[in-house]
Order: C-alpha cells, then sequence, then structure tokens
C-alpha cells in the first residue's frame, strides 16, 4: 500500500512527534537529578543507575526491535512502543522510590527500542521519491540534534514550576496526540520475509553488560568483594558468550566480522568515546551547576546551551569539512580540540569564568559533534554495501553503549575522587562517612542534620565535587588525547572519505 501524497507530510509529522520526546528522554534527566536525589533519597550508585539503566537496555535491543518490525510491521511495533513509553512515562513521574524510578526507566527504554527503528523504517517506506526522502530523513536528523538540545533547556523549564516528575509527565500529551495519529494515518504494509528473531542473544548481551556495570558500581562504592569478583565474571563471561555466538552463527544480531577493517573499528571507538564523553559531561555540569554553585535547574539549563547547540550544529557543518579536509585530519582535529577543551575547563571557575567556559563547551560540543560524523562517516564508509544494514546497527549499539559506560565511567571515577577528598576533611562529626557516598547523599544528609554542622556538610561536599570535577576532566582529556594519536595513526592507509 503506498501513502497518498497529500498524506505523506503528515506521517512524517506524526513519527517526528513520536520520535522527539524519545531524544529528549536522553538528556533531560540530567537537569532534574539534584532534584530527585533530594525528593526520593537516592544513593549515588542509584542515580547512576536511574541514569544509565536507560541507554544499556536500548543498546541490546534496538537491533532486534527493528528485526522484530520487519516481522510484525512497524506500524504496530509503533504503536505497542508508544503505548509502553507512556505508561512507562507516568510510573517515572510518581516513582516513590529510587527503584520504582529505575524500573519505569528500563519500560521507557523497551518502548523508545520499539519506536526509534520503526520511525526509519515507516519515513523510508513512505517517501518513495529519492529527494523527498532525503529531506524527510533530513528534519529526522535534525530533529534528533535538537532533542538532545532542547533536553537541558525543557527540563530546567518544567523544574523552575513543577516537581521532579514533570520532566516525564510531559511526555504524555504529546502521545496521547500522536497514538490517534499514528493509528489513524500510517498504514499497515505487507511483512518482510520471515527470518529468526535474535532477542535472546539480546537478553545476553544486556544481562552481560547490566552484571559488568554493577560489578564495577559496587566494587568502586563498597569495595572488591567475593560477590562484587563473582558478578563481574558473571558478566564478562556472558558478553563473552554473545560474541561468540556472534562470530559463529549463521545469522548473528550484531555482524562482528565487520570489526576485522580497521576503518570501522576505529569508527565505533570514535562513537563510543565521543557519545561517552558527552553525556558523562553533561551530567557531570548539571549537578556542579546546582549543587555547588547554587544555580536553579533553568539556570543550569541555560549555562549548558553552548555545549548541546555546538554538538546539534556540528553534523551538517562537518559533512562539509570532511569532503575537503578528508576524514583522518578532520576526526583526528576534532578529538584533539575535544582533549584541549575539556583541559581548559578543568583548570576553569566554572561559576565565574562564564564566557570562558561557555566558549570552551561550544567547542567541545562542535568537536565531539565532529567526532560522531566522522565516527558514522569511517563504519558506513569502510562497510561493504551488503552489509550496510548490519553496520548501522553496529554503529546504532555503539552511541547507546558509549552513552550508558560513559556515564558509568564519569560516575565510578568522580565518586571515587569525591569520596577521597571529603573524608579527608577534618571537622566534620559522625555523618560524615554517610555523606561520604556522593554530592546527592551529602546535600540529603546535610538538611536532615541542619545547623552548623549541616552547613559544614555541605560546604565539604561542594569543595570536595569542585576539585574531582577537575581531575576527572583531566584524565577524560589525557584518555582522548591518547585516542586521537590512536585514529591519527589508524586511519593512515584507509580511503575513507
Amino acid at each position: 500500500m503506498t501513502v497518498a501524497p497529500r498524506n505523506r507530510w503528515l506521517v512524517l509529522t506524526a513519527v517526528i512527534l513520536a520520535f522527539l520526546p524519545v531524544v529528549v528522554d536522553m538528556t533531560i534527566l540530567h537537569i532534574a537529578v539534584p532534584s530527585l536525589t533530594v525528593a526520593l533519597r537516592a544513593s549515588g550508585t542509584e542515580i547512576l543507575w536511574i541514569i544509565d539503566i536507560y541507554p544499556l537496555i536500548m543498546a541490546g535491543l534496538l537491533v532486534p526491535m527493528g528485526t522484530l518490525g520487519d516481522r510484525v510491521g512497524h506500524r504496530r511495533l509503533m504503536l505497542t512502543g508508544l503505548t509502553i513509553f507512556t505508561l512507562a512515562s507516568v510510573c517515572a513521574a510518581f516513582s516513590q522510590t529510587a527503584l520504582m524510578l529505575i524500573l519505569a526507566r528500563v519500560l521507557l527504554a523497551i518502548g523508545s527500542s520499539m519506536i526509534i527503528p520503526s520511525v526509519l523504517a515507516i519515513i523510508r517506506q513512505t517517501f518513495e521519491d529519492p529527494k523527498e526522502r532525503a529531506l524527510a530523513l533530513g528534519v529526522w536528523s535534525t530533529v534528533a540534534s535538537a532533542g538532545a538540545a532542547i533536553g537541558p533547556l525543557a527540563g530546567g523549564f518544567l523544574l523552575e514550576h513543577f516537581w521532579w516528575g514533570s520532566v516525564f509527565l510531559i511526555n504524555v500529551p504529546i502521545m496521547l496526540v500522536v497514538l490517534p495519529v499514528v493509528y489513524l494515518f500510517i498504514p499497515n504494509r505487507p511483512l518482510a520475509a520471515q527470518g529468526s528473531w535474535k532477542i535472546g542473544h539480546a537478553l545476553l548481551l544486556i544481562a552481560g553488560l547490566i552484571s559488568t556495570v554493577y560489578a564495577v558500581k559496587t566494587g568502586f562504592k563498597a569495595g572488591p568483594s567475593v560477590w562484587v569478583f563473582g558478578v563481574l565474571v558473571m558478566g564478562l563471561a556472558l558478553m563473552a558468550w554473545f560474541a561468540r555466538l556472534q562470530i559463529v552463527g549463521s545469522e548473528p544480531l550484531l555482524d562482528l566480522s565487520l570489526f576485522r577493517k580497521p576503518a570501522i573499528s576505529v569508527g565505533m571507538l570514535m562513537a563510543f568515546v565521543a557519545s561517552g564523553s558527552l553525556a558523562g559531561f553533561e551530567l557531570l555540569l548539571a549537578q556542579e551547576l546546582q549543587y555547588v554553585y547554587g544555580r536553579t535547574p533553568l539556570q543550569a539549563g541555560l549555562f549548558m546551551m553552548p555545549l548541546v547547540v555546538a554538538s546539534a550544529i556540528a553534523g551538517p557543518i562537518a559533512g562539509k569539512l570532511a569532503g575537503r579536509f578528508g576524514l583522518r585530519w578532520l576526526g583526528s582535529a576534532g578529538l584533539a580540540a575535544a582533549a584541549a577543551a575539556l583541559l581548559g575547563i578543568s583548570q576553569s571557575n566554572i561559576g565565574g569564568d562564564g564566557i570562558v567556559i561557555g566558549c570552551l563547551m561550544a567547542v567541545l560540543g562542535f568537536s565531539l559533534g565532529v567526532g560522531l560524523l566522522a565516527s558514522s562517516a569511517a563504519i558506513m564508509g569502510a562497510a561493504p554495501v551488503e552489509k550496510a544494514g548490519a553496520a548501522g546497527s553496529l554503529e546504532a549499539t555503539g552511541y547507546e553503549l558509549g552513552a550508558g559506560l560513559g556515564i558509568t565511567f564519569f560516575g565510578v571515577l568522580l565518586s571515587t575522587i569525591y569520596r577521597s577528598h571529603f573524608s579527608s576533611m577534618a571537622g566534620l562529626g559522625p555523618d560524615r562517612e554517610a555523606a561520604s557516598g556522593s554530592i546527592g547523599e551529602a546535600m540529603v544528609i546535610a538538611r536532615q542534620v541542619g545547623g552548623t554542622e549541616g552547613e559544614a556538610i555541605a560546604a565539604a561536599a561542594r569543595t570536595a565535587f569542585a576539585s574531582a570535577h577537575g581531575s576527572v576532566l583531566m584524565v577524560t582529556a589525557a584518555l582522548i588525547a591518547v585516542l586521537t594519536v590512536v585514529v591519527f595513526v589508524a586511519l593512515r592507509h584507509e580511503n575513507v572519505p
């Protein structure tokens, strides 16, 4: 069935509206972390899980959900995903505990993993004319970039006027409009040829990732133990099993043989680091602005605009630069600029050097956006034509894994350094140990204790967090600098446009 010409732009509007809350949800929560930490009395580890669980679940489900859409129909899959996403948004908004919010975020990820591949499939099915399809995909790409930029600002505005749950509840009226539009105007289409659905492989990957991340977070938080070591071994074993199934299977979920091409391996590494650095830095900055410098959520969202806007506009500009200077030079220059920007921010006063920090954040956002574009060009340019779909799936998985594990890296490193700085401070009472877990926990305890002791705990937490922030950014800058050299050397023989 072909979509009537008069309806195809309405179809595009419907799927874009469905996609917008999904992409906004990836960044909007960063601003809400301080508010929900106090409201739910969440520990530092629980906060990391609230943020992390969304991209980790998405990383494992995007590919199999795309395959499922081919089997049952992308319209049906999108309607199911929209329904799950709507219900999960309500559950998240009214969560009473951190565990409830984590479980709601799992449901949000499941719904999102159904919506995202369906959006792209429906666009490609609806627009048969290549020029119109390119325009439609350009609109989708712009919304994807703008959504990430809107997230912190929208979150700040909502938290300025409502409670933290509003960042989730805002999805509901949008979905109530989108659901009937999708139902009425997106047609049923003939299903693709039936093939095996590798949901078991996806669950294996998710279990391995979550076990490994849990062991890392718990090990740094509570110290090594037999239990933590056992969970770590189990997680690594599950991921090794997943990798083996992909290598020996006739119909793998992810075609890992593509990693034999250096450009694809380097491209995946760039995607992993760039998306992880962007997500981790946004989360760190949102907490520092509100906890340490007392900014309101809206003020924090506005402060972060140079970072997110620059990253959003980097793609189209970098696409033109890549054709002129080549991928090797563009990717290396982008990573080098990101390392320099992180180093500069680590040595600056976020509370006082507003213009300098704004410029450095713009450089960081743009350079990481360039890195993401370069990674995509490397992966898709080196992939054989017959494996373009597999390469795209691998790339999407890399982005989500990078975001999830980047938040873990930033969070664990920040927590470790923060605890060390906080514990070294003298003059604090018996609540010091409990407050050393994270700055969020420290602020909750400071409010409970009150008086001079409470003020001392809060002041010590702010000082420790600011010191830890600088150390984390310096370590990250060093790692990206090393990656710059790796990219420059590894791509020297690759003919990737």
